[in-house]
């Protein structure tokens, strides 16, 4: 543990994020049921002919 600490003692680079992390996850899911719902409307466009 010696050895960490005298490098622990500089500053932090912090990167603030555009949202908050939970939007992230909200934007993801709904771009995921939006496709979903795009494969569902096409499913049988290969039958019809």
């Amino acid at each position: 543990m010696r050895v960490i600490l005298p490098f622990s003692g500089g500053h932090e680079v912090v990167n603030e994020l555009a949202v908050a992390p939970i939007w992230f996850g909200i934007i993801t899911f709904s771009v995921l049921v939006l496709l979903l719902f795009v494969t569902y409307a096409f499913r049988s466009v290969g039958t019809r002919h």
